[in-house]
């Protein structure tokens, strides 16, 4: 089975910077998309990116943060700029194959404060 390795996360301070990284164990990775939930929300889209390199973001990320892929790592990334309090929350990274059902990570805390 296909394993996710989340990193990159924990504690920033407003105006900070984190970068999340998400490496696969399974070579092709297709695309890519990183979620955030926070409790008694649902978990919601943040950015994605397809197999063509092609980006979309969420309005209450847009500027600030950059999701990326590199194929030879099998890993996708989500730098995280000008942090706000509002951006603590949970982030799942799924990554997405052609042969295989999208994989999901198992969650990584991120939190924004003073």
């Amino acid at each position: 089975q296909v394993q996710l390795v989340e990193s990159g996360g924990g504690s920033a301070q407003p105006g900070g910077s984190l970068r999340l990284s998400c490496a696969a164990s399974r070579s092709s990775v297709y695309a890519g998309g990183w979620y955030r939930q926070t409790p008694g929300n649902q978990r919601e889209w943040v950015a994605s990116i397809t197999t063509g390199g092609y980006t979309n973001y969420a309005d209450s990320v847009k500027g600030r943060f950059t999701i990326s892929k590199d194929n030879a790592k099998n890993t996708v990334y989500l730098q995280m700029n000008s942090l706000k309090p509002e951006d603590t929350a949970v982030y799942y990274c799924k990554v997405v194959y052609l042969e295989i059902a999208d994989i999901w990570g198992q969650g990584l805390q991120v939190t924004v404060s003073s």
